[in-house]
């Protein structure tokens, strides 16, 4: 069972390499969710949370350099937010790796908050400006 899907008139930002980017994010989520729906060990999760955390980071550094490379007026606040979201995500599975939290619906509300709150209202601010710049 798929928890979040794809929905392109929601959560496209019209370039194509991004696009797919945030599509992994989305299935590492995915993976995590059925993961924990099938009882599945927490190596298996925390190696999922593991790989959420590099491919955000991984994005997170090509967003920023595109946005760079076409000198987006916005780019020290994205970057910020950036932060903010990869050192809550860290801390999320530094907790979950010390027994502090469980993988919860809580845990893939956060998870699904913040990406889709990140493309929905900040990474569509630079659609426009990075077509329009690069």
């Amino acid at each position: 069972m798929t928890l979040i899907e794809w929905d392109n008139n929601l959560y496209s930002v019209n370039i194509e390499k991004f696009d797919n980017d945030h599509k992994k994010l989305l299935q590492f989520i995915n993976d995590l969710h059925q993961a924990m729906m099938q009882g599945q060990g927490k190596a298996k999760l925390s190696n999922i949370l593991d790989e959420l955390l590099d491919y955000t980071r991984y994005h997170f550094s090509a967003e920023e350099a595109e946005m760079q490379k076409a000198n987006y007026p916005e780019l020290e606040n994205h970057k910020k937010l950036h932060k903010e979201l990869t050192d809550q995500l860290h801390q999320l599975i530094e907790d979950y790796k010390a027994g502090k939290k469980e993988v919860s619906i809580d845990t893939f509300r956060f998870l699904k908050e913040w990406l889709f709150n990140h493309i929905q209202v900040v990474d569509k601010k630079y659609e426009p400006w990075l077509k329009a710049n690069s």
